[in-house]
């Protein structure tokens, strides 16, 4: 090992954290290059470059299904660089809270943010066009893919970086089922008219939307849902799914579930860079954080359809829920409602060429997935008859 090797590890060694987070480029393959050609009295290579210590917060609560899903990013950024990253997994609330996850990232109080584009609807409407937005037919799979394939990263990066000014690096993943109709008190809700006037919890575009339909809507974050529902300040309300729903307890404060809906059909995951921090470091811990977010999709979905579906059977056998699916009519109404959004929304130059992309890549796409696509309900109840008569 050289004087001026030596010399560089204990600077590095001295620098406090935040300094010590901008890890030239090339600096841990040079020591590493140097460790491994050198035996040193037969010892084992011991690499003595202090960890890239990174804090993460997401916007769910530390009982959340979606914390574990963060914990399976978590676990794979330090596997796959070889204990060269640590990250402090935080859950909502633990530095900043749900909503302001975007602007702690921004502001380098967090490195790394776990949320949903939606929760910064209220900083810019665009946000809920990046997963809350109008479905135009395609899912959130299809979103996604448009996301990395079709102009929806350059456009999301023009959006959070040269619009709004935010230092961040945004990564999505985890393309989400279809967000149910939510949780209702009331058995029969079918027809427009049941919903009319209900005070309703859902967040983004969404509240546009349902108000559009006559609802009463209140944003809130998971956490605050069902002491809203105790209190009688909603009647109604969505999140996402079963196991997030049941973690926190909505089957305590109503019984029936309706699924199946267009107004949040099409969300997906965001990861959250603090753009300096990513800058900063080395080129293959850069890779590391950014493409462990696309494994980390994958498990994520494999965990989500095994759990999901596993907790809405708990929901109806221990529980008593009945679970329904969300009526033609509504489903219709909603789509109505969409049309009458639109056109506003199309009044935002920004939105309207992240509409038009949207629209291009679900025509082409959408029409391979349905003409390609067999009719899975026909095969699931050819081998399992009678079991959708719910």
């Amino acid at each position: 090992m050289t004087d001026s090797t030596v010399n560089n590890a204990k600077r590095d060694s001295e620098q406090p954290d935040g300094s010590r987070r901008k890890l030239l480029k090339g600096g841990l393959a040079a020591a590493g290059g140097v460790a491994a050609g050198t035996t040193l009295l037969g010892a084992p290579y011991v690499n003595a470059q202090a960890p890239l210590v990174l804090k993460m917060q997401t916007a769910w609560g530390g009982g959340n299904i979606w914390n574990d899903f963060a914990r399976q990013y978590v676990d794979r950024v330090e596997s796959m660089s070889g204990g060269r990253i640590q990250i402090d997994l935080l859950p909502a609330g633990a530095i900043v809270k749900a909503f302001q996850v975007i602007d702690a990232v921004s502001d380098g109080i967090i490195d790394i943010g776990h949320d949903v584009p939606v929760y910064w609807y209220g900083k810019n409407k665009a946000a809920s066009l990046f997963g809350t937005g109008p479905v135009w037919g395609g899912d959130a799979t299809n979103m996604m893919a448009w996301w990395y394939a079709g102009g929806g990263r350059e456009l999301y990066r023009e959006l959070t970086q040269d619009i709004m000014g935010l230092n961040v690096v945004g990564y999505f993943g985890f393309p989400m089922p279809s967000q149910p109709f939510g949780w209702f008190k009331n058995s029969d809700v079918t027809a427009v008219s049941d919903i009319q006037g209900l005070k309703y919890r859902t967040v983004g575009l969404a509240a546009d939307l349902l108000q559009e339909m006559g609802m009463s809507v209140a944003q809130l974050p998971g956490g605050e849902i069902v002491p809203a529902m105790e209190r009688g300040v909603i009647d109604a309300f969505e999140f996402n799914n079963p196991s997030s729903d049941k973690d926190f307890g909505a089957q305590d404060v109503a019984k029936n579930y309706y699924l199946g809906s267009y107004h949040q059909a099409s969300e997906s995951f965001e990861w959250l860079f603090n753009r300096d921090m990513l800058e900063s470091i080395d080129s293959d811990l850069q890779s590391i954080l950014l493409h462990a977010v696309e494994a980390t999709s994958t498990i994520n979905t494999a965990t989500a359809l095994d759990r999901y579906s596993s907790d809405l059977q708990s929901l109806q056998d221990e529980s008593g829920v009945t679970v329904h699916r969300t009526s033609d009519e509504i489903l219709s109404a909603q789509l109505e409602a969409w049309d009458a959004l639109i056109p506003t929304l199309e009044e935002d130059s920004f939105m309207r060429r992240v509409m038009e992309s949207q629209k291009e890549w679900v025509e082409r796409t959408v029409f391979y997935e349905l003409m390609n696509q067999p009719d899975l309900q026909l095969a699931y109840e050819h081998f399992f008859p009678g079991r959708l008569n719910m």
